[in-house]
């Protein structure tokens, strides 16, 4: 099967495949982190100022925290949606 990005090139070589796989899961993640950015500014940040008051600092830790576990999650499932897809294609292969 050839990644998303590939399939209108008609990419054959592996390697270029699992390359193009990685950086979309790259650019994937890019763009949560800037969601994530934009969300925990728009929910902490209520006046900006010369410094952060008690509450702004400790939403923005809660909110990055949340990001970390969330991101973590994240990862641990593309490692586990690849791990089947090698083991599915390696069955299919015997």
């Amino acid at each position: 099967m050839e990644a998303p990005g590939a399939a209108g090139l008609g990419v054959a070589d592996p390697q270029l495949q699992r390359f193009i796989e990685v950086e979309t899961q790259k650019q994937r993640f890019q763009q949560l982190v800037h969601q994530m950015t934009e969300l925990c500014w728009e929910k902490c940040m209520d006046k900006p100022g010369p410094k952060l008051d008690s509450r702004a600092e400790t939403c923005f830790v809660n909110c990055v925290e949340r990001f970390i576990d969330t991101s973590q999650f994240i990862l641990n499932r593309l490692e586990q949606t690849q791990k089947s897809k090698s083991a599915f294609s390696e069955s299919l292969s015997d």
